[in-house]
């Protein structure tokens, strides 16, 4: 590998992945000369070949996965990305995934396969995409949008956008769709709607991302609902889990796959739990029974923490009534205090342990050794330091009730607001939206029983027809969404079916092709990426805009502990290719709202933005106001934190800028600050009208969940097992990037589906075989019904309303048959491009979130045949991977 010159320029970024967001460094030098062996002779400063006689000392290595060729001001320059050996948070010792070890084959170069980036705008005309101007596309944009507002309306106007890809970029969008245009029609990558994901946590007063590394590294135990962090986090796992403060904590895994993460916290006396899908929260509440039997809950944290009746009744001076959760849960029915909670774990039978094991498919006596792990008191009174993590695999199988009944569990145990006792996500992506604000949320159509605000669901607004433009931003939006044949079929009728299809680049014939096509009832679609995305921007996209990406412009966002840093751009983006931000701002100018946006920088954005932060877990106004004191932009204020960044929200003291290790935790009294406002209460106490948790009720009968539940659990008549999806560590989300870096692109990626021995055996699959997944009955809602009554939107009455269609899905994948899978559950990793193992899942929203159950899919396996990697060890191993 060629090593940077003692004059190389550094840089700093973050990882592009996962929600841990490793610290890296950037080396960046021209093409044509290189650094020496000797320490004085490169800028790493080490002597090479490197030899490490301290096995304690962090020694950076480079790789060939690490190194690449990009343009930089028009120029040849090496990069090398690497992770940052000398980090002080996140990935101390310059920890990193093999996710984040392959950063820098991201990077455009076209000798490999980034040679297939989007460059420059195009059209599709007679079918084919055809390059052409920015100016030619936005004023494309902007005719037909103008158009659609004036014929049909701001709720024909959609937009469907990442949530995820940085400040700069997720403001502009919603500043666009939400105040400029003004449409209630815009969902995030991963929703139907604009919701958010663990909602039952957010209804208790507990911030989705109230924890920090150093909790997850502290505790005593550790119970993970529906994750591994090792796949899907890794660094958090190697870093914090298996190290931290208490390396020799005890972990409980709630997931019916057994991976590797969970392989090694058994090998370390911990626990696995092989769920049946969907059944998460009698679990919770079955634990939560046998803490209570034993006397065993945090009575002392209970007594301060835990919100009485006029407590939970207390409001904004109209009552209870004007809070999300009342909207929810049948005007509170489900909120509860210590008592009443407690009556009502007693008092339901399918909380008693046989009954619960019969349900969750557990055996009893592991479901009582979980309750004494988390819960029971030591011999000297003392308690262990429980923590509580959930992610996918427990809220989006049962949305609410799921996460609902984790957070009252984990309060219960004294967890919440103390170093080492948290509940919070694990995460997914990182944490990159700054929400322009707007009320077009009131203008959604949808409503709960009893005409109260619920959100518009996107997905369900397209197939019925009613969207006339839709605009989306670096999702794969079919395969990523529940019913996703339906939904693909219904964007097909909507653009390539319609019979006005572009002819021509005339602008006049072109403005008026796009207006037939819309007043006919069609829909024209934009969607801006990185690369052509299947199908969406390959075969239905009429206008393609390429967009710039990590490393390609300076952007900033946080992680899943809230550490904000920004992302340094170090190389051209290619072509014409240029970040959402812009794109955005020149399409407003096209529309007439320019005096808005006047962005010149990055910098600009996210200054603006800052604003809209205020109040919330990321706020970082305070950087920006420090920023301007000093004279300096507010990236470069942040650029000098390096990778350790900064956790937010940010106050400043004696004019230094400073952090908030966790939320709700009561040692964040602080004295006065020179910020904005940070004395939100959710800094020192639960985020409710009294800053104390709501414990909430999640009633197994629930006819929004069990009528559903009952409906869709696979049918043995057929032969139909569970299908579930999740992560596979070496891919990460439809993996765009992985197909084309040459490391990960040797060794895969590939849609598989892990198989238990017995549910393979009947059609006589192996591993490497190809398996055809099929549902014969994916249920997919429709219309907009507006819920009256509390059972009016329970599965059972939007059936017999005719508000459920029955469709037929498949998908195919490789199949690897392990005993690590929970028998009657396969689990494919998901948003595979072609081979979307959401078309088996139902498109049939919670009623009480308006969010998808990605989780509890259904159908039955067919063998194909053998795929080319049976018998072949040259790319993808099929060996069992719950090794360590």
């Amino acid at each position: 590998m060629p090593l940077p010159p003692g004059d190389a320029e550094m840089l700093t970024t973050a990882c592009d992945y996962c929600a841990v967001a490793c610290g890296y460094r950037v080396y960046r030098w021209p093409v044509g000369r290189q650094g020496g062996p000797r320490a004085a002779e490169n800028a790493l400063g080490l002597d090479f070949p490197l030899r490490n006689d301290d096995p304690a000392r962090p020694m950076p290595w480079v790789s060939p996965a690490q190194h690449n060729v990009v343009t930089y001001r028009g120029r040849a320059h090496h990069v090398i990305v690497i992770a940052d050996w000398e980090a002080r948070a996140v990935n101390l010792r310059g920890n990193h995934s093999m996710r984040g070890g392959t950063l820098a084959q991201k990077c455009y170069n076209p000798q490999t396969a980034t040679r297939e980036r989007l460059t420059q705008p195009m059209i599709r005309v007679n079918g084919k995409l055809t390059p052409v101007s920015w100016d030619l596309a936005l004023d494309a944009m902007a005719h037909i949008s103008k158009h659609v507002l004036a014929e049909h309306g701001e709720h024909a106007w959609a937009v469907k956008a990442y949530s995820y890809q940085y400040f700069e970029n997720t403001y502009a969008i919603t500043k666009l769709a939400l105040t400029g245009i003004g449409t209630p029609a815009f969902a995030p990558h991963d929703k139907c709607a604009n919701t958010n994901d663990a909602t039952g946590l957010d209804d208790a007063g507990i911030d989705s991302f109230s924890a920090s590394f150093e909790d997850w590294g502290a505790c005593d135990v550790l119970l993970m609902s529906g994750v591994d962090p090792f796949v899907t986090k890794t660094t958090l796992f190697t870093g914090w889990i298996m190290r931290g403060a208490n390396p020799h904590k005890k972990l409980i895994f709630v997931t019916p796959h057994k991976t590797m993460g969970v392989a090694w916290g058994l090998k370390q006396g911990g626990l696995w739990l092989p769920i049946v899908p969907g059944t998460d929260t009698i679990l919770h509440n079955a634990l939560a029974r046998i803490i209570i039997e034993n006397g065993w809950q945090d009575q002392e944290f209970i007594d301060r923490w835990i919100a009485s009746t006029w407590e939970v009744d207390s409001g904004y001076g109209r009552g209870t009534r004007n809070t999300g959760w009342q909207w929810r849960t049948t005007w509170g029915a489900w909120q509860s205090d210590w008592p009443d909670y407690r009556k009502f774990i007693l008092a339901q039978d399918e909380h008693k342990l046989e009954n619960a094991a019969r349900i969750t498919g557990l055996r009893a006596e592991d479901i009582y050794r979980c309750a004494e792990l988390i819960a029971r008191p030591r011999s000297d009174g003392s308690r262990p330091k429980s923590s509580f993590m959930l992610e996918k695999g427990n809220y989006w199988s049962n949305n609410y009730m799921n996460s609902a009944s984790f957070a009252a569990l984990g309060l219960i145990c004294g967890a919440g607001n103390r170093p080492g006792r948290v509940i919070s996500r694990g995460g997914g992506h990182q944490r990159g939206m700054v929400n322009a604000g707007g009320a077009s949320g009131w203008l959604s159509p949808e409503k709960y029983p009893g005409r109260r605000k619920k959100a518009l669901n996107l997905d369900r607004w397209l197939m019925d027809g009613k969207l006339r433009f839709a605009w989306v931003f670096g999702t794969t939006w079919v395969s990523a969404m529940a019913g996703s044949a339906a939904l693909r079929g219904a964007i097909e009728r909507l653009t390539r079916e319609n019979p006005h299809q572009i002819t021509s680049l005339d602008r006049g014939a072109l403005f008026e092709t796009l207006s037939q096509r819309v007043d006919s009832g069609g829909m024209v679609l934009v969607d801006s990426d990185i690369y052509p995305v299947e199908p969406l921007g390959t075969q239905f996209a009429d206008i393609l805009l390429p967009a710039a990406t990590w490393g390609e412009e300076d952007f900033s966002r946080c992680n899943s502990e809230r550490r904000l840093r920004l992302y340094s751009k170090f190389y051209d983006a290619p072509g014409e290719a240029k970040p959402d931000w812009w794109a955005v701002q020149a399409f407003a100018r096209k529309m007439g709202y320019g005096a808005h946006y006047g962005w010149k920088t990055g910098s600009d954005v996210f200054e603006e933005a800052a604003r809209f932060s205020r109040g919330t877990v990321l706020d970082y106004a305070g950087l920006v106001a420090e920023a301007k004191k000093r004279g300096v932009p507010g990236h470069e204020l942040l650029r000098s934190l390096g990778t350790t960044g900064i956790q937010t929200p940010i106050r400043v003291s004696d004019g230094q800028l400073a952090g908030t290790k966790r939320l709700h935790d009561p040692e964040n009294q602080w004295g006065p600050t020179e910020s904005t406002d940070l004395r939100r209460p959710f800094l020192y106490a639960f985020n409710t009208h009294s800053g104390k948790a709501l414990l909430l009720k999640s009633p197994w009968r629930f006819p929004g969940w069990i009528e559903f539940y009952q409906a869709i659990r696979p049918r043995p008549e057929k032969g139909e097992i569970w299908v579930t999806n999740g992560r596979v560590d070496e891919t990460w989300q439809s993996g765009f990037d992985d197909c084309r870096k040459p490391f990960t692109a040797g060794r895969g990626p590939h849609p598989l589906i892990f198989v238990n021995p017995a549910d393979a055996a009947p059609q006589g699959i192996e591993s490497g075989d190809r398996v055809l997944v099929r549902n014969d009955a994916v249920y997919v809602q429709t219309g907009m019904p507006q819920g009256v009554l509390e059972t009016d939107l329970g599965f059972d009455s939007l059936l017999r309303n005719g508000h459920i269609r029955v469709t037929q899905a498949e998908f195919e994948a490789i199949a690897i048959v392990t005993a690590d899978i929970r028998e009657g559950v396969a689990k494919a990793n998901f948003n595979f491009p072609g081979a979307a193992a959401n078309s088996v899942v139902h498109a049939v929203p919670d009623p009480l979130t308006n969010n998808y159950r990605y989780k509890l899919g259904r159908g039955v396996l067919i063998r194909l045949g053998e795929s080319p990697h049976k018998r072949s060890f040259s790319v993808l191993t099929l060996k069992p991977r719950a090794v360590i």
